[in-house]
């Protein structure tokens, strides 16, 4: 216990750029470790980043072929076997169910007990919350997610989201944009209270740094109306209100709004666009569909009404924009609801944050070509609901 009482100080006392550093040396001395390393889930979810700089570079890992990917999709340490006899633990870094990354730490294989992996990856959990805060006044950690330089909108894009994975005892989300490094408008957001958790997926409209704004003040203008304690209808008629004052009807947005109870699984949705929904439950894939509504600052004073919906324990629900329905292969054919309830299936077994980045490989070979014309945006949410003793 002394041991992680003197990591957990090390960290909360280090610079914001220097938690590796710190984190290292501590890890060194109390642990007697060889090797230590911080590798950070880039923005595609292909590689793993190393945080290290000169002279420790290191080159990126898989994140589907590496004993580090391995760590960071189980979401549990896995102990990788070296040739000298040393054994390296690669611990998952992650917030509340957001995956960060993986610190790998190297030890002498006696020093690898059950006792010391448990501390070990303690100590990881509390330098993703670190890491989380060091953000506000350092670049270091999001310059170390990038394998690839970020396009502007791109860049406005991933600062406006809530994470990429969120699990609470109810449920589980995660959600991917692709190309992840060149996105334009489509987007998501969340937020929970004790009762309730709040979702919009959101289909932008444009491309560039024009698609950008425009959903930047989308979602700010929800947010400021969440945050007011505005129901769901009246966030999306102020929301509206804001994007039809500044575009007049030029440009205007599609969202999907949930507000969930997390007592009894009952949600009260805005349907306003494309955005779409489909449901796996007991083993079967169905699309659902509301009353659809306008768009999001398509004309002046659009009032919107909430309707019901009910999630049951065991439910998964995956929505996608249309630049995953819609996307055509090369031969025009679109991917369509029967090639999205497949990849569906295929993927049931994975948790919901692994899930997007699934179905977006599988779109990707559907459409033949590397790089998308349109963004495509995955979001699912697994629903386990709240039992008595939660």
């Amino acid at each position: 216990m002394k041991r992680f009482v003197a990591v957990e100080r090390a960290l909360r006392t280090a610079a914001p750029h220097a938690l590796l550093d710190a984190v290292r040396a501590v890890l060194i001395e109390q642990y007697g470790a060889q090797d230590v390393e911080l590798f950070m889930a880039d923005y595609s979810l292909t590689v793993l980043q190393p945080v290290s700089v000169l002279p420790h570079t290191l080159e990126p890992v898989s994140v589907h072929s590496s004993p580090t990917g391995r760590a960071f999709g189980s979401q549990a340490p896995y102990r990788e076997q070296l040739r000298d006899g040393r054994v390296r633990l690669h611990l998952p870094v992650s917030v509340r169910g957001d995956r960060l990354g993986v610190l790998s730490v190297t030890l002498p294989e006696s020093d690898a007990t059950p006792e010391w992996e448990s501390e070990l990856a303690e100590v990881a959990n509390v330098l993703g919350y670190q890491v989380i805060v060091a953000e506000r006044d350092t670049d270091v950690y999001l310059q170390a997610r990038r394998k690839d330089r970020l396009t502007l909108a791109a860049e406005m894009q991933w600062q406006l989201l809530p994470g990429r994975s969120c699990s609470r005892p109810e449920y589980d989300l995660g959600a991917q944009l692709e190309p992840a490094y060149a996105i334009f408008g489509d987007n998501f957001d969340w937020s929970s209270t004790v009762d309730h958790l709040m979702l919009y997926v959101t289909n932008g409209m444009g491309e560039g740094i024009e698609a950008s704004l425009l959903t930047n003040l989308a979602i700010n203008a929800l947010r400021n109306a969440r945050r007011a304690g505005l129901s769901i209808a009246d966030q999306a008629a102020l929301a509206d209100q804001a994007v039809y004052a500044h575009y007049e009807g030029r440009c205007y947005l599609s969202v999907l709004m949930f507000d969930f109870d997390l007592a009894n699984g009952r949600a009260r949705v805005v349907d306003a666009g494309s955005p779409q929904l489909l449901r796996l439950r007991a083993g079967v894939v169905e699309r659902v569909t509301f009353d659809a509504q306008l768009p999001l600052g398509m004309f002046e004073e659009t009032d919107y009404v909430a309707q019901d919906f009910d999630v049951e324990p065991g439910d998964r629900l995956v929505f996608v924009s249309d630049g995953v329905h819609a996307v055509a292969d090369p031969h025009g054919e679109a991917y369509g609801e029967t090639a999205l309830a497949r990849a569906i299936q295929a993927t049931r077994l994975l948790p919901a944050a692994e899930v997007p980045r699934a179905i977006l490989r599988e779109l990707t070979g559907h459409r033949g070509e590397a790089l998308a014309k349109d963004d495509a945006l995955v979001v699912c949410l697994d629903w386990r609901g709240r039992t008595p003793e939660r």
